[in-house]
């Protein structure tokens, strides 16, 4: 049977490993570009992408708390600092050669995968307890 880590600092560390992921992914020019030639299928990427990291932010948010999760308090500050957080990577790649950032469109698939993460994850957390 898989255990799952309950340690807050666990998800944490999973969450800035994930950070740091995106941060060196959008330091990447787009040279060596692996996605299908496929229109807009980057944004596809940036919802799956926002969708792992907003379940992992969450799963450390609830682990901080004690006791039965408090919904509010997680849902909402983890759909916010992704949102943040997308607008920080859109900004970010203004300043890589080769790509463009600050595209309104990646930062709403941003928001929308952050968004359907958090609510999966409540949902799965809720199936499993």
């Amino acid at each position: 049977m898989l255990k799952i880590p309950r340690q807050p600092q666990f998800w944490l560390g999973a969450f800035l490993l994930w950070f740091a992921t995106l941060w060196v992914l959008s330091s990447c020019s787009l040279g060596a570009n692996f996605t299908p030639p496929l229109p807009n299928f980057d944004k596809l990427e940036h919802f799956g992408f926002f969708f792992g990291g907003s379940g992992l932010l969450c799963a450390y948010l609830c682990r901080k708390q004690l006791g039965p999760p408090q919904w509010r308090r997680v849902l909402i500050p983890a759909i916010v600092i992704m949102a943040l957080v997308g607008g920080l990577d859109e900004y970010h790649q203004t300043f890589t050669p080769g790509r463009s950032g600050n595209d309104p469109f990646d930062w709403l698939a941003d928001l929308l995968g952050a968004t359907a993460g958090a609510f999966s994850f409540k949902m799965i957390h809720s199936r499993l307890h």
